[in-house]
């Protein structure tokens, strides 16, 4: 099975071109874990498979390292365009399917090594690529004391604190996550810095799933720039806020429409193609 490997701001997933072979299937949970394993396998956060949908330019199917199909993943969406746009499939422009429903992207602009020819094959270009990524509506917004919590495509709980640095970012996580509301179908956890640089936020996210902390997590900064945004007194109207995750920073575009609704939320962030390989063996 040939896979490749992407990373989004540090967030860090296996592809795998499913349009002519079914190498994986969603009842593989035990392989997709394996292979999602630092240590036995070829490591990563996730595992995301490309494969045909009628109507639309490809599917997108998401799992997480601990091989579950999961919801919707924002820089897994951005590095699965980058994909399609290195196997050919698009230009600069996407139309998908993921488990949250259809998704646009559009490819910005495409970093070239020095000296390379920019008529060269796709494969011999510059693999880091800015994706820009249309998210689902955000329909409501729940306060609950000082958090935030809302729907961006995958369930996030956002935190503002003062110590971000110094917090134990695995125990603060897993104290939500596994909180007596949200053990059974888990949550994702975003601690924010309660203050910013030139518009941009630093973060940190605990992914339920990967059950750790992750470099980045693309539903969770947008989640947070929502909650960022309402924090500082938003109502309505287009805002951009930029997130700096451990990473690298992500932007978000929206347009409050006030009472909690946002529409046309827009992430961008870098997708680097980071190597490609070939597992003979795929047993777990």
């Amino acid at each position: 099975m040939k896979f490749w490997k992407y990373q989004g701001a540090g967030n860090d997933f296996i592809m795998v071109d499913q349009r002519e072979n079914q190498w994986i299937s969603r009842a593989d949970t035990k392989l997709i874990e394996h292979l999602c394993n630092r240590r036995f396998g070829i490591g990563a956060d996730g595992l995301i498979l490309l494969q045909n949908l009628e109507g639309f330019d490809f599917e997108m199917v998401y799992f997480n390292a601990d091989g579950r199909e999961s919801s919707m993943c924002g820089n897994g969406g951005r590095c699965i365009a980058a994909f399609a746009w290195y196997l050919g499939i698009i230009d600069n422009h996407c139309r998908f399917m993921a488990i949250d429903g259809e998704h646009e992207a559009k490819i910005g602009a495409v970093s070239y090594p020095k000296g390379t020819n920019v008529h060269s094959s796709r494969d011999q270009l510059g693999q880091n690529l800015w994706i820009n990524l249309k998210m689902s509506d955000v329909k409501h917004v729940e306060k609950d004391g000082e958090s935030y919590i809302l729907n961006t495509g995958s369930p996030h709980y956002v935190r503002f604190v003062n110590n971000l640095d110094s917090l134990d970012m695995v125990a603060e996580g897993r104290a939500v996550r596994y909180s007596e509301r949200w053990k059974k179908d888990g949550i994702n956890v975003n601690l924010v810095a309660e203050t910013g640089h030139n518009n941009h936020y630093p973060i940190r996210t605990y992914e339920r799933g990967v059950e750790d902390e992750t470099y980045a997590c693309g539903t969770g900064a947008t989640a947070a720039a929502i909650a960022t945004f309402l924090s500082e007194g938003g109502k309505t109207g287009d805002f951009t806020i930029g997130m700096q995750t451990k990473g690298g920073n992500l932007l978000v575009n929206a347009h409050a429409n006030g009472a909690g609704s946002f529409s046309e939320v827009w992430l961008s962030g870098p997708a680097v193609r980071v190597f490609e390989g070939e597992i003979n063996n795929i047993i777990a």
